[in-house]
């Protein structure tokens, strides 16, 4: 089973016209608002400064393969002097009664052309031993926004550990029991038992959406496609079957982003129900395999309309494509392989 490419990709492309997104358009949350009928791209946007400064652009769609920028302005930019001073990138969006919840990740330093630099950010010289470890190594941290327009916003504040370079944050769009729960991929640490599960998903449950405790590992890689390191993608889709998630696991060998599924169960969504032993998607095409970071298939959002599946993903690190699917065909495929191997 595989997810099909939208036959007029990319549906979004860098804007020649704006400074701030003439580089990249990328890595959109979705969200599908039945009552208007509309479905709503927050994008990652970046122009061709040296400094690589990332913003969330906003796009929408009536029928959700056509989509139209709202502004020649970012949606949501970078805070002046704070901890998301240099980037605001992947955004993950949920609903909660009136309000859209953004999980978004950042950096108190712009990245700089990591294309480029071997990755190496743009961390000014003077930064002494004793500052925080997010300041020193400009790790990502992932913090919250509210808003109920995408006009007007709530900058709520870091999510994750500032000791932890965490990001592939999403939130579930509703309490399970009495807690919201979030997943989330951490990466390097100052502390050498936060790297345990290293690379891995994990799965973190609170009673206040800005304080996550009792972390534990969700999803580890298993096939060879997903080598040596998986994260999330969008956020959980709550359907009669478990909560759908899609994820990404990386190859050793040709570092590509390939993309596979797993149903959870609905009332324990640390326990994995069903797992996809083959990928459902892979970099094939040109704006997919031609970007700054080449090889990569990378999506933050996805909705259901009309019982379809409609995945947005980022390609290159550059472009946004669409893929679609049946939802029936989908958890058809997952609940033929089931799983019984843990994490």
């Amino acid at each position: 089973m595989e997810l099909k490419r939208f036959e007029n990709n990319p549906i979004l492309s860098p804007n020649p016209d704006n400074a701030w997104e003439n580089f990249a358009a990328t890595n959109p949350g979705a969200w599908y608002d039945e009552k208007e009928g509309k479905v709503y791209l927050l994008y990652r946007a970046a122009g061709d400064d040296f400094e690589h400064v990332i913003r969330l652009g906003l796009a929408v769609s009536e029928d959700g393969y056509n989509f139209t920028r709202v502004s020649d302005e970012p949606a949501f930019s970078v805070s002046e002097d704070g901890w998301d001073a240099g980037c605001v990138e992947d955004p993950r969006i949920v609903k909660m009664g009136d309000w859209y919840y953004v999980t978004y990740a950042a950096r108190i330093f712009p990245p700089g052309q990591y294309w480029a630099n071997n990755n190496q950010f743009l961390i000014p010289g003077d930064i002494p031993q004793e500052a925080p470890y997010a300041v020193r190594t400009a790790a990502t941290i992932s913090g919250l926004a509210m808003t109920k327009d995408f006009k007007k916003w709530i900058r709520c504040g870091r999510i994750t550990s500032p000791v932890t370079d965490d990001r592939d944050v999403a939130l579930f769009p509703r309490k399970i029991g009495d807690k919201f729960y979030m997943i989330h991929r951490p990466g390097n640490a100052l502390r050498p038992e936060d790297m345990l599960d290293k690379h891995c998903i994990k799965l973190a449950c609170s009673d206040d959406l800005l304080d996550w405790k009792e972390s534990q590992a969700l999803i580890k890689p298993h096939f060879d496609w997903e080598g040596g390191k998986v994260g999330a993608n969008c956020p959980p889709i709550e359907t009669p079957y478990g909560w759908l998630l899609l994820f990404h696991g990386v190859t050793r060998e040709d570092q590509y982003y390939r993309l596979g599924a797993v149903l959870l169960d609905i009332n324990n969504p640390r326990i994995i129900t069903h797992r996809t032993p083959g990928y459902i998607f892979e970099p094939r095409e040109w704006y997919e395999i031609e970007g700054p970071y080449n090889g990569v298939c990378f999506p933050c959002g996805s909705i259901v309309k009309d019982n379809k599946l409609f995945v947005y993903y980022g390609g290159g690190d550059k472009y946004i494509g669409l893929a679609t699917c049946e939802m029936s065909e989908i958890l058809d495929y997952l609940k033929s392989n089931p799983w019984t191997a843990g994490v």
